[in-house]
């Protein structure tokens, strides 16, 4: 299945920081008010690693391309990758830069992110080891609207790795200035996988509803999966649309569930299943891991995604 001259399935580039976790029923109130949570966990983070973490537990080979600081968030994130198999020869350690970070108030289904950048927009071009880039079958990208100083040359880097035989996916995750351009459509015209969430797609399509915002998407792009919470996902390719629905989980925690998504549904493009089948292994990979706080605890092997799929 896997050509032998390549290293990896999967290439990550995206942003690296952690997420501290606060799990409760409470709202935080200005005027030195302290209130209790329930709990609160220091965790693998990034909408980037927690897809790369995703791909290698469902069996994928997976290097990673990003930048940290030099200090105790960014060692942690270098040694949780690597315990998860990932390859970090490719992420930047940057000592004049603090790693970033993402403080999580999760209330079940709901959550507010205060995200400290540092590190995260602080990726360059030129530091992107074009050599690991050769070595991989596919390129991933996460978070396109935090990588400031990437994103003006995140199409010429798209175009190089197509010339290179690499598929491409891209999930912008949300834009913060809430523009939803900054040379988007460019980069879009080298992607083969879009993967954004609902409300994402709506504003880059500019669209009022799903269905008008994936007609209007596969103009853009071949194939495009969309992340719908608690009812599921939906995917396009050409005139073939398909549904699937979340599994039925109690669920703990929803961070970085569409990250997991996006594992499920690149490993079934990977594999080349059909549209339905890949849009159903995504959705038991999102579903499955919000069973335990953070984004990486309860995501599945491929063996217990697989034994699912009757469920959704």
């Amino acid at each position: 299945m896997y050509p032998p001259e390549k290293d990896f399935d999967l290439l990550v580039i995206g942003e690296i920081n952690p997420d501290l976790i606060l799990r409760g029923d409470v709202t935080p109130e200005f005027g030195q008010v302290e209130k209790t949570i329930a709990d609160a966990t220091l965790t693998i983070g990034s909408s980037s690693v927690i897809c790369a973490c995703g791909a290698a537990r469902l069996g994928l080979r997976v290097a990673f391309i990003g930048k940290v600081g030099d200090d105790i968030f960014g060692r942690f994130m270098r040694e949780q990758m690597a315990e998860r198999g990932i390859d970090t020869s490719g992420v930047v350690v940057d000592p004049s830069i603090p790693t970033g970070l993402s403080v999580i108030l999760s209330r079940g289904d709901d959550r507010a992110i205060l995200t400290h950048s540092g590190s995260i927009a602080a990726l360059h071009a030129a530091e992107i080891d074009r050599q690991l880039l050769a070595r991989a079958r596919h390129l991933h990208m996460g978070s396109y609207f935090m990588l400031d100083a990437l994103r003006p040359d995140v199409p010429a880097l798209f175009a190089a790795a197509r010339e290179q035989g690499l598929t491409v996916s891209l999930d912008t995750n949300y834009d913060p200035t809430e523009r939803w351009d900054s040379g988007l459509r460019e980069a879009l015209r080298y992607v083969d996988v879009f993967l954004p969430n609902q409300a994402e797609l709506l504003a880059i399509a500019g669209a009022a509803d799903l269905d008008a915002a994936l007609e209007r998407m596969a103009a853009w792009v071949p194939l495009a999966g969309v992340k719908l919470g608690a009812q599921g996902g939906a995917a396009r390719r050409g005139d073939q649309l398909a549904h699937a629905a979340a599994l039925p989980v109690a669920v703990v925690d929803t961070t970085g569930a569409g990250d997991s998504f996006d594992a499920g549904f690149v490993y079934g493009y990977l594999k080349g299943w059909e549209l339905e089948r890949t849009l159903r292994l995504a959705c038991a990979c999102g579903s499955l891991s919000t069973r335990a706080a953070g984004g990486t605890a309860a995501q599945p092997t491929l063996a217990e995604a697989i034994e699912s799929l009757a469920e959704c």
